[in-house]
């Protein structure tokens, strides 16, 4: 059975004094994935902490959560920016939708422009309450942020092992390297002038 890490959702502020925090959704099953009693194993300032949801709420379209182990408020604005990940079973995700995937699964796929260039790899996903943003490494080293939405990344082919991309005009292009040939070397100061 292969699984791979889900990160369900990101913890952001504290919600009151006892312990409640707001939820930055990464699923579209919070119901199923945030149910009372769900374990999650996160790092923490002394290594790993487990934290079991005691409930989750929605209001004004905002999910928030309460964990047994945190009753005050100090303790949930210490969980501030810890993701909660939850290990899946690839197959049955990949019944449940066949063009479903998940940002662990991109992070090493080859990124190609729609015409067949080569555009760079994978190297993660940074979340934005906007939009998503596609990390990608170019040949020559240069990170490139592209937002991860239809229009630009039409295609994600994981068995296939690339990312089909269509990024505006400038997105990828190089910076030309400078020759020293054309001037004046500028990278050390000019000598004083001695009287």
């Amino acid at each position: 059975m292969s699984t791979f890490e889900v990160i369900v959702a990101t913890i952001g502020r504290a919600h009151g004094l006892r312990g409640e925090v707001a939820l930055n959704l990464r699923t579209d099953q919070p119901e199923e994935r945030l149910a009372p009693g769900t374990v999650f194993e996160v790092a923490g300032g002394q290594g790993q902490r487990t934290l079991t949801v005691r409930g989750t709420r929605l209001q004004q379209d905002r999910w928030y959560a309460t964990f047994e182990e945190v009753t005050d408020r100090t303790g949930a604005e210490s969980l501030r920016g810890t993701e909660l990940a939850l290990s899946v079973d690839a197959e049955e995700e990949a019944e449940e939708d066949p063009d479903a995937w998940y940002p662990s699964q991109l992070k090493g796929l080859d990124v190609r422009h729609v015409d067949g260039r080569e555009l760079g790899t994978v190297t993660g996903i940074d979340h934005y309450p906007a939009q998503d943003l596609l990390l990608v490494r170019t040949p020559s080293g240069k990170r490139v942020q592209l937002p991860l939405v239809e229009q630009l990344v039409p295609e994600v082919d994981l068995e296939g092992g690339t990312v089909v991309a269509d990024p505006p005009g400038g997105l990828f292009d190089e910076l030309p390297e400078e020759d020293s040939d054309d001037g004046p070397d500028t990278s050390a100061p000019a000598p004083a002038d001695e009287r």
